[in-house]
């Protein structure tokens, strides 16, 4: 059973920093291609970072600069480092591993901005 487990959520105020873990069972993690993604109230779901399995990077323009997405193949766990907070990173956020056509999903982990 595939198994994606989100920690590191919760209430920070602006300017402040998160580090999301995500920790996977069930699959060969080292071979997957793992990313986060988001999704604010009334908006679609959005790719933050990602990593493939050789340690690629991408971001979302909105995120450069802030996040620094990593991965630790001996614990099987992607992470997720946010500095400089802003209102607008509020959302749940959702760790996500795809290989080939399969892809797996955490239940997601709540991200609040304010102060």
């Amino acid at each position: 059973q595939v198994q994606l487990v989100e920690s590191g959520g919760g209430l920070v105020q602006p300017g402040g920093s998160l580090r999301l873990s995500c920790a996977a069972s069930g699959i060969i993690f080292s071979i997957y291609h793992m990313g986060w993604y988001r999704q604010a109230p009334g908006k679609e779901r959005e790719l933050v970072a990602a990593i493939t399995r050789v340690g690629s990077t991408n971001y979302a323009d909105s995120v450069k600069g802030r996040f620094t997405i990593s991965r630790d193949n001996a614990k099987n766990t992607v992470y997720l480092q946010m500095n400089g907070l802003k209102p607008e990173d509020t959302a749940v956020y959702y760790c996500n591993a795809v290989r080939d056509f399969t892809a797996y999903w955490g239940q997601g982990t709540q991200v609040t901005v304010s102060s």
